[in-house]
């Protein structure tokens, strides 16, 4: 037997391989199904089973074209509908995988079709649940997504207490918990950084776990869940419904351009030009009103929270060697209408002659130089709201990237705006939205937050109200 967790850091998102004899069950797939298949032919095994544990949210998965190229069966829980073929599982149906046993437990609450799937060795005995969105490693899945008819998030976190309290926590505690997703998803508010753990274990820390009744738990999992982002239902959706072929995808994407085609294409389409370069290099220079979300950063998720309009066409700007990761990535979050690249990148488009735009990034040293010189400035931080209470300096405005596309209005275009993040990931994704958006004096704090904390500026370790924008 063999059990692998395949886990995709810029997702926070976990697949797993399971073979046993030659045969092969797939859980939560990513969308580009090729490594997958290559594993299964390596161990000489053929991919029987692709079980879902939900309607992900988060992130498309790759169970269509799996289940087409692989020949393989789709499983989902009970409750499930679907636009393309698949078995529903009932509650404890039984799957035989090889010598070793899957078992079906619908666990709603996190959604409604929701499953937990038990592992149980050849001899029987219970070895691990892959558990979904259900139970996190310090945590559950957010009861707020998927709710049907009059139900609230408050019957769905009720839901989902009796679903663990009668079909996980009553498993043997040396059994191992693998959940889809760790820290930094935002499918749950207190995520781990480990990716598994034993479920005795789990009892002992996870806050959900330990609440000592229903309505406890209830109050506590709800607390301080923020609205999820917009891309969420429109990634469950395309899970239900299926999708074009990830390698469709691919070759309406890969197509380079020089930039007189580009800037052409750019203007016939209404494209969004998505520079994907790290940020420190995109300020040095870029396309006018295009916008960047660096690959070094959790691209796809920002790309599902920003970008309104999932069939916008993209036209993509970075290096020749990142094409085809972009365009997978984007494809993870359902972003499949990338039109083609610039080729010869930035520097091909500076050797036409077209225009260029920069933005202004200081150092946190020289921002404190400012700030003694005129303390009445504007300045962003676009950090999530639990960063900004935890500590923040107190001239700052709290104004998180997740709602960029809510506070813009807010925003003089003829003043200038101060803006960091943590480390400057962020704060670039925000100052490049803002000039796209006509506001032309942008000023990115390098280093961010980690950088600011160095000097000599006054901070707050305290929670304060956000302040609001000068009129």
């Amino acid at each position: 037997m063999k059990v692998e967790q395949i886990y995709t850091g810029c997702l926070a998102e976990a697949a797993y391989y399971i073979e046993s004899n030659g045969e092969v069950a797939i859980i939560d797939p990513l969308r580009e199904v090729d490594a997958y298949l290559h594993r299964a032919e390596k161990d000489q095994a053929k991919i029987k089973y692709i079980f879902e544990t939900h309607f992900h949210a988060d992130f498309v998965s790759g169970h269509v074209d799996l289940a087409l190229r692989a020949d393989a069966d789709i499983v989902y829980g009970p409750t499930a509908q679907t636009d393309f073929k698949s078995h529903i599982a009932s509650d404890g149906e039984v799957f035989q995988l090889g010598d070793i046993t899957i078992t079906a437990l619908h666990t709603p609450g996190h959604t409604p079709e929701s499953t937990t799937y038990l592992l149980k060795t050849a001899s029987g005995e219970p070895y691990c649940i892959f558990t979904g969105d259900t139970l996190f490693i310090g945590d559950v899945g957010r009861p707020d997504l998927a709710q049907q008819g009059a139900l609230t998030a408050e019957d769905m976190a009720g839901t989902l207490y009796d679903s663990l309290h009668a079909k996980i926590l009553t498993l043997p505690d040396e059994v191992l918990v693998y959940p889809a997703h760790g820290a930094g998803s935002a499918c749950g508010k207190n995520m781990s950084k480990e990716t598994f753990d034993t479920l005795g274990n789990q009892k002992q820390v996870n806050y959900a776990l330990r609440a000592p009744d229903k309505a406890t738990f209830i109050k506590e999992v709800k607390e301080g869940i923020l609205p999820p982002p917009q891309y969420f239902a429109k990634n469950a959706a395309i899970n239900k419904a299926g999708y074009e072929r990830f390698e469709q995808v691919m070759e309406k994407g890969f197509k380079p351009l020089n930039p007189e085609a580009f800037e052409a294409l750019a203007n016939q389409t209404s494209a969004l030009i998505l520079d994907v370069r790290d940020p420190q290099v995109f300020a040095a220079g870029f396309i006018p009103s295009s916008v960047n979300i660096g690959l070094g950063g959790q691209f796809a998720p920002w790309v599902g929270s920003l970008i309104t309009d999932i069939k916008q066409p993209i036209l993509l700007v970075c290096e020749a060697d990142k094409v085809e990761e972009a365009i997978t990535r984007l494809t993870r979050v359902g972003y499949d209408h990338a039109i083609g690249y610039l080729e010869g990148g930035i520097s091909a488009w500076t050797a036409s002659g077209r225009e260029v735009d920069t933005i202004n990034s200081i150092s946190a040293t020289d921002f404190e130089t400012v700030v003694n010189e005129n303390p009445e400035i504007n300045v962003l931080d676009v950090r999530k709201p639990g960063e900004y209470e935890s500590e923040h300096l107190e001239m700052t405005l709290a104004r998180p990237l997740d709602y960029i596309n809510d506070w813009t209005n807010e925003i003089h275009p003829k003043e200038t705006y101060y803006i960091h993040c943590a480390g400057g990931y962020r704060s670039m994704i925000a100052a490049s939205i803002l000039k796209a958006r006509g506001v032309d004096n942008v000023v990115d704090i390098a280093g961010g937050y980690a950088a600011l904390k160095n000097t000599g500026l006054t901070k707050t370790d305290f929670a304060c109200p956000s302040k609001a924008m000068k009129n």
